[in-house]
């Protein structure tokens, strides 16, 4: 018999060694890792975060080839003259450009030649032209300075009195367009971004209070034992902040690697019909180091909005249970 207590409790480890294997045991998270429904909304996060980005990097390429139109278009102004009868168009053209330089403001003149004009009509009248025959008006450019540029009325003024056939364009109604379009451009952006991000508010809020009722159980007694709302908050704010890294970084890589795809397209197809197409609608394809750098903060300001969310939706969740704990008749507080 002694024999047989002995082995028993040389079998038996000392309770020093059982609390030390009792504190080394790993404990399960509140929230499970991986799961399903924690997969499908880092695939919905990189969705939106991708739209976002997407739509960030538009909206900057738009405003970028807005501001280049703008800027050669407000660089020069346009001296149209009609062709008559009893003018000498080439002295007429000679005498609007220098009367234009003498202007301040005014850098440079420069005439349009038939030949520059009649490959300016070649799209609408073929090849071939002979602009004897044709009312065709000339065209005087001249470049001014944008800091300072001349007065209009006073050039517009001058030039009529002198040369009644002669009209000043300067632009001011293309450049007006120009900037509303940029500006109407910038305003969809913003609200195709507040868009995406309020619809991933909601996705984020409707996966929490979905993982909260899982797990309801296990809140109820953490709850119940003394564990805050903070503690559990903690916890459902560390997994959502994990999915939303994921998620945000892999939208935002998908965009990034969309935008320095269709930048090496453009330049590898260079001076083709396609290339010089898509140059004229859209400008540049580069979104430059400032695009990237929204990239990524496209991802860290979604990534904060879905751990913000995500604490918030356990607090409020938290709140409504002790409601219930101190109203047992009320049980549609907390969802399940």
């Amino acid at each position: 018999m002694s024999d047989r207590r002995t082995e028993t409790r040389a079998a038996t480890p000392p309770r020093e060694g059982r609390r030390a294997e009792m504190r080394v045991r790993p404990t399960a998270p509140i929230v499970p890792s991986a799961n399903v429904s924690g997969n499908a909304l880092i695939i919905v996060i990189a969705i939106m975060s991708f739209l976002a980005c997407l739509t960030l990097g538009a909206v900057s390429m738009v405003r970028a080839t807005a501001q280049s139109w703008q800027s050669q278009i407000s660089r020069e102004i346009t001296i149209q003259i009609k062709p008559d009868d009893s003018l000498d168009m080439d002295k007429a053209l000679a005498d609007a450009r220098t009367l234009a330089l003498t202007f301040p403001g005014t850098t440079d003149g420069r005439i349009v030649d038939r030949a520059a004009t009649a490959r300016l009509l070649e799209p609408w009248l073929g090849e071939g032209l002979n602009l004897d025959e044709l009312p065709v008006p000339r065209l005087v450019v001249v470049t001014i300075d944008e800091t300072a540029p001349p007065d209009f009325d006073a050039m517009r003024k001058a030039l009529t009195e002198a040369i009644p056939q002669a009209s000043l364009d300067d632009h001011r109604t293309w450049v007006d367009r120009l900037v509303a379009m940029a500006q109407t451009t910038a305003l969809i952006g913003t609200g195709v971004l507040v868009l995406v991000f309020s619809a991933m508010v909601l996705t984020v809020v409707f996966a929490t209070r979905g993982a909260l009722s899982g797990n309801r159980h296990i809140v109820e007694v953490l709850h119940f034992v003394g564990a805050e709302a903070g503690f559990v908050a903690a916890e459902f704010q560390k997994h959502f902040l994990k999915i939303s890294l994921k998620g945000a970084g892999a939208g935002g890589l998908a965009a990034a690697l969309c935008f320095a795809g269709a930048s090496y397209w453009q330049t590898a197809t260079l001076a083709t019909p396609e290339s010089d197409q898509a140059s004229a609608l859209f400008g540049s394809f580069t979104i430059g180091y400032g695009g990237y750098l929204g990239i990524v903060g496209i991802m860290l300001v979604i990534a904060f909005l879905t751990t913000l969310t995500a604490r918030f939706t356990v607090t409020r969740t938290i709140y409504e249970l002790d409601l219930i704990r101190s109203d047992p008749g009320r049980t549609d507080a907390l969802p399940g």
